[in-house]
């Protein structure tokens, strides 16, 4: 499998987009990376076999505007293809990050609950660590309980950045 892989400039920091030629595989932190630059945004034998090759494709170019238009303040919903790599509650869980609307947060206990067992929280909230393709599957909309902010693979500063963004305080 051919990977493509990119970096981009953010108001947050660095980030790097993986993507294959149907959809985004991965939106990663600096410190999320292995040693090829793929960390978990692809399955164990993909870590193993992917070629990685620099530069743009179609999927990641639409992520890339995407991303520009949503630091402008001009995107709320995201539209490119996405394919995370994970367990089938992994899949479920970062599924319903995606219904969380932009500009407001919910708790891990709400997120189970939404899942249909609100027993689950931790295991919810260590699915959202693994998340991929953050920023886009909006991690950072999920809470602690008490509303404190609590894991973003990004760091709780740009957390908190990106829901004051999403909040309409425009950070400068």
């Amino acid at each position: 499998m051919i990977l493509h892989h990119t970096t981009m400039a953010s108001p947050v920091g660095e980030i790097h987009l993986l993507a294959s030629d149907i959809a985004l595989r991965a939106l990663l932190w600096p410190g999320e990376l292995d040693d090829r630059g793929i960390a978990f945004a692809a399955s164990a034998r993909e870590r193993a076999t992917a070629e990685i090759v620099e530069g743009m494709n179609a999927i990641l170019a639409q992520t890339v505007q995407e991303l520009s238009e949503y630091f402008a303040g001009d995107r709320t919903v995201f539209d490119v293809p996405l394919d995370p790599q994970g367990s089938p509650f992994q899949l479920a869980v970062w599924e319903q990050l995606r219904r969380i609307p932009y500009g407001q947060t919910i708790s891990y206990g709400e997120q189970a609950k939404r899942l249909g067992d609100g027993n689950k929280a931790r295991a919810v909230g260590s699915a959202n660590g693994r998340n991929p393709i953050s920023i886009i599957v909006p991690c950072h909309r999920v809470v602690g309980a008490n509303g404190s902010l609590t894991g973003f693979g990004g760091g709780l500063p740009n957390k908190a950045w990106l829901l004051q963004h999403e909040s309409g305080l425009r950070l400068v």
